[in-house]
């Protein structure tokens, strides 16, 4: 099929492969359950598949509108066999995943004629914003970007202490200021900083607290307004970090944070620790937002870019 042409080198495709594995063999197995000494796709089996979509953490929304096409499938060539539901399935869901009218990242680039490229990263404390942000600035510096980080989580000295240990590890420059500073201050600084030292990316880290939704809009559009003096145009890209592990919680965030304030992108983190891959086609059908990386292991290289075909390709291997 003419979507599947390989993209990755096969060192990032092997990673990817690697960090589904857990879904896929938990998908499979479930899949295996419910089609067992049954030859044809019928009525039986798209109820039983419906069962394991949603299960797997794919979302009811999301696997309805994939029963759906697989029953259009069927209507049309009266006999499927169960042997062929694995690249129906495959098919279905990229052509899918293909319909959402959002653009996706082909590599670990910022847009021309955006410098300093303002990113800020949003998302609840334990998802792994900060591992995210670390990995980001040693993917950009390694396209040769000169990165400022700043650590505008101010309420946890945790948080500032483990931005300054990735900002170490990866070499780059971080503006920070004591625990219970004002984020928006830090922002502030970390932007003049940026623009001083002629930065092609500036990253922002922010509280990762949910108390209420009316604080956090608050909270963030301060943040924004106080950067918009520095930057004009900043931030470029919201980026709400999603742990993968949590599978339907992951959903729920979602909803929260672009609520609450404008996302432009997500990423979704510790997949290669999960059985709930299957939450990243529900997040990707569900919000009309971009899903841009993914996380697929511990190591640095380990986040990637996201990319729907070669995701559903390894997910159905």
């Amino acid at each position: 099929m003419g979507l599947f042409k390989n993209i990755f080198s096969s060192e990032k495709k092997e990673t990817l492969d690697k960090g589904l594995e857990k879904s896929k063999t938990s998908f499979f197995s479930k899949l295996s359950k419910a089609v067992a000494g049954k030859s044809k796709v019928d009525d039986e089996v798209l109820d039983e598949l419906e069962e394991v979509l949603v299960s797997s953490d794919v979302g009811v929304k999301t696997t309805i509108k994939i029963i759906e096409r697989i029953e259009g499938r069927v209507a049309k060539d009266k006999y499927l066999g169960t042997e062929e539901l694995n690249q129906i399935l495959r098919e279905e869901i990229a052509n899918l995943l293909s319909e959402t009218n959002v653009g996706e990242a082909v590599d670990f680039e910022i847009p021309k004629g955006k410098k300093p490229y303002v990113l800020m990263v949003v998302g609840v404390n334990g998802v792994g914003k900060t591992t995210t942000i670390g990995k980001l600035a040693h993917q950009f510096k390694n396209k040769g970007l000169k990165v400022v980080l700043g650590a505008a989580d101010t309420f946890r000295a945790a948080a500032i202490d483990q931005l300054q240990v990735w900002a170490d590890r990866v070499d780059v420059p971080i503006v920070k200021q004591a625990m219970g500073s004002d984020p928006a201050s830090v922002a502030f600084d970390t932007l003049q900083s940026g623009v001083n030292q002629d930065a092609d990316v500036i990253i922002i880290d922010t509280a990762g607290r949910l108390h209420n939704k009316v604080n956090l809009m608050n909270e963030l559009t301060k943040v924004k307004r106080v950067m918009q003096k520095v930057v004009e145009d900043a931030p470029h890209d919201v980026l709400l970090v999603l742990d993968g592990s949590t599978g339907q919680n992951a959903f729920e965030q979602a909803k929260q944070f672009t609520a609450a304030t404008e996302v432009n992108s997500l990423a979704v983190t510790k997949l290669d620790g999960t059985a709930k891959g299957g939450v990243v086609i529900g997040i990707s059908d569900q919000f009309q937002i971009p899903v841009k990386y993914i996380g697929v292991g511990e190591g640095i290289e380990d986040l990637q870019v996201f990319n729907k075909y070669e995701f559903v390709d390894s997910f159905f291997k």
